[in-house]
């Protein structure tokens, strides 16, 4: 069989064409679907924790999950869950700022600032908190779990 350029010139620019990009971004075009679907994880759980809803926490966390607080209390799954839907306090307002979410592998590494303000079912008093949060996200099998969380005061 004989080619001639004609024949060679589609190949020759698609290999030239891979060579001039740089290798970070095909992994980043690929991780894009990913970070997208670690986001929707994330406003889901931010939902859940304003609507203390154990259905959703279970469905969103890792069997496996470590829980830390800006306290230095750490929690299992079952507690983090239990002491979130116990009705002692409700948020009236939680914000995560300046999200950013990193893929790497079958982890996602987010960082954000939370502002919120809960009131205390038992005098109506009113806390508000100012978090840096660290969250690690595992993928399992097609879906994305938190498997721990760490809190700072600011």
């Amino acid at each position: 069989m004989n080619f001639g350029r004609r024949e060679l010139i589609l190949p020759a620019l698609a290999l030239g064409l891979l060579s001039v990009v740089p290798a970070g971004v095909l992994p980043a075009l690929a991780a894009s679907g990913d970070e997208e679907a670690v986001a929707e994880k994330l406003e889901a759980f931010r939902a859940a924790q304003v609507a203390a809803d154990a259905k959703a926490f279970d469905a969103l966390c890792a069997a496996e999950m470590s829980y830390s607080h800006s306290s230095g209390r750490v929690e299992d799954k079952a507690t983090f869950i239990a002491n979130s839907t116990n009705g002692k306090s409700k948020y009236l307002s939680l914000e995560y700022q300046d999200t950013t979410i990193r893929v790497v592998g079958p982890a996602a590494i987010v960082r954000f600032h939370w502002v919120g303000e809960q009131e205390a079912a038992a005098d109506g008093k009113k806390t508000a908190t100012n978090l840096h949060i660290l969250m690690n996200w595992q993928k399992q099998g097609a879906d994305w779990k938190l498997l721990s969380r760490s809190a700072t005061a600011l």
